[in-house]
């Protein structure tokens, strides 16, 4: 499966799937749910780290996927292709680093 073709089977369980109409909905649910998501795994990794909880990798498996969908959705409501949006970044990044990243690169940053 490659990113479009996850992005198109993920947008079919959104709530706003049958409904385009409400776009500005999707985004603000999409951009909402990723911070979710998001804080979901900084929230086991803190646990990790700093509370002495074993690290789950299934449920972190779980909780980037669930981080994913709310990146897809994003993409599907702002007109956006993942496979697109992978591109984009990696010519930043190469552009920024080249093929290997360094520190003076970073320090330096083509931006």
């Amino acid at each position: 499966m490659n990113l479009n073709e996850y992005q198109q089977l993920a947008h079919k369980t959104s709530a706003f799937a049958a409904d385009e109409t409400h776009a500005v909905d999707n985004i603000a649910m999409s951009i909402l749910g990723l911070c979710g998501e998001v804080g979901e795994v900084a929230d086991h990794f803190k646990k990790w780290q700093f509370h002495g909880h074993d690290l789950n990798l299934d449920k972190l498996s779980y909780e980037l996927g669930d981080v994913l969908w709310y990146i897809a959705e994003a993409c599907s409501a702002l007109g956006f292709s993942l496979n697109s949006i992978a591109e984009q970044n990696i010519a930043k990044l190469q552009a920024r680093y080249g093929d290997t990243f360094s520190s003076e690169a970073s320090i330096n940053r083509k931006d």
